[in-house]
């Protein structure tokens, strides 16, 4: 089974990507199921129910998200009434919507994915490596093949809930910091992981914001409203061969292609 998981969609860029690279890394590399992180897809913050239509019918089978899940004010109503669409699950039981989901392949394989996000630098939450050993064995019953995206700052952070994981799940996916890292591998015991998958957005920025804006910034400390640079986009992902009847996975090979 080969999964594609897709990281942090950014605003209009993002989605153009996303509409231009997906056919064709379905088909050249015989994906079987598509993940992607959405939490910056509309406007660089947040989702919309419309954008999320928009990604599911482009081929993407889940979305995740992490904290500017909410940055729309339409997503608290939204998430309840699609399941494919994530929160992490390590929010308040009340909160709306769901960690996590269990799916078939066009080939009728069942895969799962759990959205968990970190705390190092990250808004408080409870703790992920709780929340994951709470929410495995119940996804463990129905398949093997498990996928977690790990929403997080800090690499420590997202290298030790790797090691935690190691052998318990497929994969341990980072997203969050739209800076992809070059430490992909398949850890003793199994499971594929990559501190962060980077991002799928405008090249042209920092982390697909204007840099102009994060620049000044910097330079003033003067807040002020970020918005999504233009220009050529770049999608940034990751594939995961992994064995359906085990869990473990066998390869994990990261991408980086340049749309204009």
């Amino acid at each position: 089974m080969k999964v594609l998981f897709i990281g942090d969609i950014v605003g209009k860029p993002g989605r153009k990507a996303v509409r231009m690279g997906i056919p064709d890394l379905i088909s050249k590399l015989k994906v079987d199921f598509v993940i992607a992180n959405a939490e910056n897809a509309a406007g660089g913050f947040g989702i919309t129910k419309s954008i999320g239509e928009e990604l599911f019918s482009l081929g993407i089978d889940v979305l995740t998200s992490g904290n500017h899940i909410w940055d729309k004010k339409e997503a608290v109503n939204y998430i309840p009434k699609e399941n494919r669409l994530l929160r992490p699950a390590n929010y308040p039981a009340d909160v709306p919507g769901a960690g996590s989901i269990v799916m078939k392949t066009p080939a009728g394989e069942k895969i799962a994915v759990l959205n968990i996000s970190g705390r190092v630098f990250m808004n408080p939450l409870d703790c992920p490596f709780k929340t994951a050993e709470k929410e495995i064995p119940a996804l463990k019953e129905q398949t093997h093949v498990i996928i977690v995206d790990f929403h997080a700052e800090a690499t420590s952070e997202k290298s030790a809930i790797g090691w935690f994981l190691d052998g318990r799940v497929s994969a341990v996916v980072g997203t969050h910091t739209h800076v992809q890292t070059g430490d992909e591998k398949i850890l003793p015991k199994g499971t594929a992981f990559i501190s962060d998958v980077g991002m799928t957005g405008p090249v042209d920025s920092i982390i697909g914001v204007k840099k102009e804006q994060i620049i000044n910034k910097f330079l003033t400390g003067i807040p002020c409203r970020f918005e999504t640079a233009g220009g050529e986009s770049i999608l940034s992902c990751v594939v995961i061969e992994i064995n359906p009847r085990t869990g473990q996975s066998n390869s994990i090979q990261r991408l980086q292609i340049n749309f204009q």
